[in-house]
């Protein structure tokens, strides 16, 4: 398969999914129990509405219409890249996600590089001294990481370094003290998922004859190990990378609670509460189009990586 047809499947690929992703998203809010009218003007009005109001909120916004009626409408406005506006403020949710998206992307971004540098050295000693202490301590500690709940983690260290020793603020965004004990909560299951693999695709790759022919033509160790081991042994890390990256987002959703951070998850989690639908749409839909995007760039990489595999999942 050329690049030009990977190209167009990967796109028809995309399409589905956030067409999936989009009828999810939009009957699932609609499925809650209760009237979003009343919620909305009373919240509005800190009284309950009268029923005039409330029947000309719900003409207003169009919710008298089927829901397959107001599912094409919403789609029409998406492909002209209007996402709508909140039910509370009237202002556009484009401008609240750019307003609110730094600080999710930051969170993340942050996260994962805690997490490779990490996870790649703890990975590779523990498949150069296989069996031996440091070994046995990189996996227990990596299945602590993957068994401790990102909220406990967030509050047990928000007690340790923000009450007790008062190093690091509580909550907030913006300046990399506050940045620190979110990035380590959220980053710290992702270095236990990677440290695993890149050990276990490291003693993969160390048992494979080119790497005894290398020993064999006398090169350092260190060269073999850097040079043809681990560009090999990082070809599924990639992968795992990728797809990390998508769910830091979900995973972004508890921490930023935990912490008070003015992002993504939280504007998801109030939008919730307020049954205010063009926002909770709004999210979700920038969310799965970044873990789609995200996904695409991982299959591209594999190019990059090790030219032996053909775009389209063939090998030569």
């Amino acid at each position: 398969m050329n690049l030009g047809n990977y190209l167009l499947y990967r796109l028809s690929t995309a399409i589905s999914v956030l067409f999936g992703a989009s009828v999810l998203t939009f009957g699932l809010v609609y499925l809650t129990p209760g009237d979003p009218a009343v919620t909305i003007l009373t919240e509005r009005e800190d009284a309950h509405p009268t029923p005039e109001a409330v029947e000309a909120f719900r003409e207003a916004e169009g919710l008298n219409d089927p829901l397959p009626v107001q599912y094409l409408d919403w789609i029409v406005e998406v492909s002209k890249g209007n996402l709508g506006e909140s039910y509370y403020s009237s202002q556009s949710v484009a401008t609240l996600l750019i307003d609110h998206a730094p600080a999710t992307l930051e969170l993340a971004a942050a996260s994962m590089i805690v997490a490779l540098c990490v996870a790649i050295p703890a990975g590779i000693l523990s498949a150069v001294h296989r069996g031996k202490p440091i070994d046995i301590a990189s996996q227990l500690t990596a299945l602590v990481g993957v068994s401790m709940p990102n909220f406990w983690l967030g509050y047990l260290l928000i007690i340790i370094f923000s009450l007790y020793l008062g190093l690091f603020p509580v909550s907030g965004s913006g300046t990399i003290a506050q940045l620190v004990l979110p990035a380590i909560t959220l980053g710290t299951g992702m270095a236990a998922i990677i440290t695993r693999l890149v050990r276990t695709s490291m003693l993969e790759e160390l048992e494979s004859e080119y790497v005894t022919a290398a020993r064999a033509k006398g090169l350092r160790e260190r060269l073999v190990l850097y040079k043809h081991v681990l560009r090999n042994a990082l070809i599924p890390v990639v992968t795992i990378v990728g797809l990390q990256f998508g769910y830091v987002l979900n995973g972004a959703l508890v921490v930023e609670i935990v912490f008070q951070r003015p992002g993504l998850g939280m504007l998801l989690v109030e939008a919730v509460f307020a049954r205010n639908y063009p926002v909770v749409q709004g999210v979700v839909l920038v969310t799965a189009v970044i873990f789609v995007v995200t996904n695409f760039l991982v299959d591209l990489s594999y190019y990059r990586l090790d030219p032996r595999i053909r775009l389209g999942g063939t090998n030569t």
